[in-house]
């Protein structure tokens, strides 16, 4: 079996799907995005075919070492994102090929449903109680919101009843049954982030997501050991030796994205590596559908996973949805707020060809939002 051609596909709402066709007829798909640099991990895909084609696909690792370390510049958000979305295409083949969900080829699945978590929004806590609630009724166990909104770096009593507000507005639905989890998304500097953490404690949140920005991860030892609120980070942070030094700091929950740090090849690696330090694994996934099916499969393969973010309704998507692109969304039917076990070969789901050509057609140019704060400096969004 050869590879014979890698072909990309630009779809609403800001996704970038793969599909690898062989010379046996059996196809991978993946899903390499950077959200809002689409288009420039497209370009890096197609750079990367060049040592693909003609290929044996089953030869995932060789390939992940090739593609990864080939180009003698490593590393970084787009070359590992067009990685990340060829290697789950791979295992995608290599599971049909087999006639196996990937799960059983990393060695079988360790629990027989994966817990799952929905997004919700809402500026003020009267709205994010009412879709709490929602989430709910429709059977989740776990919510994660947006702490805040635009932060200074070190903010007013104001700003700060705000955060507690929306946290405390959440738990009143939820109960102490369910979870919630709050993304500061890199909003909160250092110092804020010492003021916060302990005020959230008597309300439990199950993690705080990027308490700090990537560039400040240093911050993190002395974060953790300032609070009993368990830390999360790792959306942006892209392999193994992105993750090393932060895995010693404390952290609880690790949260590589499959789509960004290096497919479910290196996650896998990284999930490890995260066992060694007793940090749980909370994989990062606001995407599409395949980038969502390869999470599942390392959920089940994973002794140390923890929780399953996906995207079904988050305000994010704008004329398309997760389930837009699947020819049967049973895999995606969630039960008292858990995914079963996928049982299909490869990643267990099956793309809806002529949905995603259609789409592409019109394609989009997603960007996120830029922020500024009222003197006009540059605000994280």
């Amino acid at each position: 079996m050869r590879i014979t051609s890698l072909e990309t596909f630009l779809v609403a709402p800001r996704w970038l799907f793969l599909k690898v066709g062989t010379d046996e007829g059996v196809t991978g798909w993946g899903e390499p995005v950077v959200e809002g640099r689409a288009a420039t991990v497209r370009t890096a895909v197609h750079e990367l075919a060049d040592q693909l084609v003609g290929q044996d696909p089953l030869r995932i690792e060789h390939h992940w070492q090739v593609l990864s370390k080939g180009g003698f510049y490593r590393g970084g958000p787009v070359l590992s994102s067009a990685v990340a979305g060829i290697d789950q295409a791979l295992w995608d083949i290599a599971g049909k090929v087999h006639g196996v969900p990937v799960h059983q080829l990393l060695g079988g699945h360790v629990r027989d449903r994966a817990r799952v978590y929905a997004w919700i929004g809402g500026d003020e806590p009267a709205e994010l109680a009412e879709q709490a609630r929602a989430q709910v009724e429709a059977g989740f166990t776990a919510v994660k919101l947006n702490g805040s909104g635009r932060l200074r770096p070190i903010d007013s009593q104001a700003q700060t009843r705000a955060v507690l507000e929306r946290a405390a507005a959440v738990r009143e639905v939820l109960g102490p049954e369910r979870d919630f989890a709050i993304d500061f998304h890199g909003r909160v500097s250092p110092a804020m982030a010492r003021r916060l953490l302990p005020l959230l404690e008597p309300l439990h949140p199950l993690f705080v997501e990027e308490p700090v920005l990537p560039e400040h991860a240093g911050e993190l030892r002395r974060l953790a050991q300032s609070t009993a609120v368990p830390l999360a980070c790792g959306e942006r942070l892209y392999s193994r030796w992105d993750f090393r030094e932060v895995l010693a700091s404390g952290l609880a929950v690790a949260q590589p994205d499959v789509s960004h740090a290096g497919g479910i090849s290196e996650v896998r690696r990284i999930a490890a590596l995260a066992e060694l330090h007793g940090v749980a694994l909370a994989p990062h996934c606001p995407l599409g559908p395949i980038a969502l099916a390869a999470s599942l499969q390392l959920a089940f393969a994973v002794p140390n996973f923890l929780i399953q973010e996906q995207s079904l309704g988050i305000h994010y998507h704008a004329g398309a949805e997760l389930l837009d692109y699947l020819v049967d969304p049973a895999p995606f039917r969630f039960t008292d707020g858990h995914a079963a076990r996928p049982t299909g070969p490869g990643l267990g789901i099956e793309i809806d060809e002529a949905a995603v050509r259609r789409a592409a057609e019109l394609g989009h140019r997603w960007r996120n939002p830029v922020w500024f704060d009222a003197d006009g400096g540059f605000a994280e969004w």
